[in-house]
């Protein structure tokens, strides 16, 4: 079970970026920030559903 840590959105927002600006691999970037790839995945995945709602305003 998950230990229950938040991280802020900026700490979201800047792991999202490191994958899909920079290029990273959401591995690389997982270990690097001691995080889940599960996690990071959910991330992208929130990041992408929030900016398609922004698109369609």
């Amino acid at each position: 079970m998950g230990k229950g840590i938040r991280y802020s959105g900026e700490f979201k927002q800047e792991a999202v970026n490191q994958v899909v600006v920079h290029g990273y691999s959401v591995g690389e970037v997982a270990d690097r920030l001691g995080i889940s790839s599960k996690t990071l995945y959910q991330y992208c995945r929130q990041f992408l559903a929030e900016s398609g709602r922004l698109y369609q305003r």
